[in-house]
């Protein structure tokens, strides 16, 4: 992950964590493609709102995050330990149902998305679903306050993910949303599956 992104979320988790989001009905999508008890990797979990929601509905979840302060206020709200993982360290094989990376795989540079998405797809099980999403764009740059992100496009997407394991479906949404920075954003949803 790019250092000076995430050195921001470090020094500013308390402020991050107190950014309470509605009800994620993304998140409720999602959890209707698993089985009832399904493990589930949440990458990037923040301050752990959606594992919260994902944990009150009997998933058996495993929250991570990159930044330690932030795994420190997610365990603080889940009563949990909450690992802290960067992607590239990501080492399970066939251990998951599904994994949800919501608004984190956008801050991988691009060169490095792909065998991220190589590392997920190898911690998924056959049949397992995957949800991400990214702020679009064509060229990757840094925001307002210095985060970097890999703003791609719906086909760039495409094919990287292509190129980082054999996905039985693959679908791209967009929608609007603002962020930490208070800017609007246009935003990539993807939801793949891996091949049985």
């Amino acid at each position: 992950m790019d250092k000076e992104t995430l050195q921001f979320y470090r020094s500013n988790a308390q402020a991050y964590a107190g950014r309470e989001k509605g009800k994620h009905t993304r998140l409720i999508r999602f959890l209707a493609l698993l089985h009832e008890g399904a493990t589930i990797l949440e990458l990037g979990c923040g301050a752990g709102a959606d594992s919260a929601e994902m944990l009150a509905r009997g998933f058996d979840v495993c929250p991570t995050d990159g930044s330690p302060e932030l795994a420190s206020e997610a365990s603080r709200r889940l009563g949990r330990p909450v690992d802290t993982l960067l992607f590239h360290d990501l080492d399970k094989v066939e251990a998951y149902d599904g994994v949800w990376a919501n608004a984190c795989l956008l801050h991988v540079p691009r060169p490095e998305l792909a065998p991220v998405l190589e590392l997920i797809w190898r911690a998924l099980k056959p049949g397992g679903h995957f949800y991400a999403s990214f702020k679009a764009g064509e060229a990757d740059g840094r925001d307002t306050l210095n985060r970097y992100y890999n703003y791609p496009s719906p086909d760039w997407l495409r094919a990287t993910y292509s190129s980082a394991g054999s996905w039985s479906s693959l679908s791209i949404e967009t929608g609007e949303t603002k962020g930490f920075d208070n800017e609007q954003a246009t935003m990539l949803f993807i939801v793949a599956r891996k091949s049985p």
